[in-house]
């Protein structure tokens, strides 16, 4: 098995879907409101990282001579691993320090008689 082709091949295909799908979702809005839209946005970032996967387990398969499925298949799964792990520092890194202050209450005025 040529496990080291395994895994580069996996970590720059985490690095690639996980990396894009990250820049286009933090550059494109600085909330959370475009990604509860389905849009063009959406589907982006969500193509992008299966994308990088299924082109790095057939690149895997076609350049290996013995166990070619086996291969591939650990390739897409250490693949989708280092995808989530990715993401979940990514939600972290991204994320506010601090809670945004909450607005004051207007007191509306006394009601005389």
């Amino acid at each position: 098995m040529r496990l080291k082709l395994v895994f580069i091949s996996a970590f720059v295909a985490a690095i690639l879907g996980a990396g894009s799908a990250s820049a286009i979702i933090i550059s494109a809005t600085s909330s959370l409101k475009g990604l509860t839209h389905p849009g063009l946005l959406v589907i982006s970032s969500n193509l992008l990282p299966l994308l990088a996967i299924l082109f790095t387990s057939i690149f895997v398969y076609r350049h290996t001579a013995r166990r070619r499925k086996l291969q591939a298949i650990l390739t897409a799964i250490l693949a989708i691993l280092l995808t989530i792990l990715f993401f979940v520092i990514a939600s972290i890194v991204t994320a506010r320090r601090q809670p945004l202050p909450e607005p004051r209450p207007t007191v509306a005025p006394a009601f005389r008689l």
